[in-house]
Formats: C-alpha cells, sequence, structure tokens
C-alpha cells in the first residue's frame, strides 16, 4: 500500500503562487508516477498535472499549461505542484494520486490510471 498526503492548500490572490506537495509513504517504490487532480464544487474531478517516476516526462491541462509546474523529488519522495498565477477558477479541493504502472497520455489524465489517493489540499484563490 501507498499513502499519500497533500499539504501546502490555502488562501491566495489570483496572480500570486502557491506550492502543494504532496508526501508518500509505504511501498513506494511500487508506484511509475503521480498526478495531481482537482475538484470545484459542483463539478467533477479533473485533471491537472501528472508526472512519471523517472521524471523525463510530464503531462498538463490545457487550463493549466505555462502557469502550474510539477516536479519531484524522489529522495523525499514527494511530488510538488507550483502554482504560478492563479485565478479564481483554479479554486477548488487538490488531490494526489499515485499509479502502480507507467503513465502515458491518456492514462496520466485519467482517473482510472491511479491506485492510490490523497485526502486533498483545499485551494483558494481571491480575486
Amino acid at each position: 500500500q501507498v499513502q499519500l498526503v497533500e499539504s501546502g492548500g490555502g488562501l491566495v490572490q489570483a496572480g500570486g503562487s502557491l506550492r502543494l506537495s504532496c508526501a508518500a509513504s509505504g511501498r513506494t517504490g511500487s508506484t511509475y508516477g503521480v498526478g495531481w487532480f482537482r475538484q470545484a464544487p459542483g463539478k467533477g474531478r479533473e485533471f491537472v498535472a501528472a508526472i512519471r517516476s523517472s521524471g523525463f516526462s510530464t503531462y498538463y491541462a490545457d487550463p493549466v499549461k505555462g502557469r502550474f509546474t510539477i516536479t519531484q523529488d524522489n529522495a523525499k519522495n514527494t511530488v510538488f505542484l507550483q502554482m504560478n498565477s492563479p485565478r479564481p477558477e483554479d479554486t477548488a479541493v487538490y488531490y494526489c494520486a499515485a499509479s502502480r504502472f507507467p503513465l502515458n497520455p491518456i492514462s496520466a489524465s485519467e482517473d482510472s490510471g491511479y491506485d492510490y489517493w490523497g485526502q486533498g489540499t483545499q485551494v483558494t484563490v481571491s480575486s
């Protein structure tokens, strides 16, 4: 089993910056990638970004390209989501998820591509 804990959420002004963290514990060697998803009130969960364990491949949803960056620190088993220039429409609960299989451009953006999920962290962007 793998446990994921998100942190770093909070209130941020539009145009500011925020960094989310996803710390993994347990059998982290059994995972091949981590993704970030978000769910706004009254909406379904949507893909944000993902990174393969090798770090060589990253994937982004169109609404966040050029503003958000996903990185990882393998020594600390932690994946980060740097949110620059956030907008009010980025307000949501952000979840990280880990996959037991190598991510590809399709699986990276789908809920079904992941096996373990964190509890989420709230991000609120004020205008």
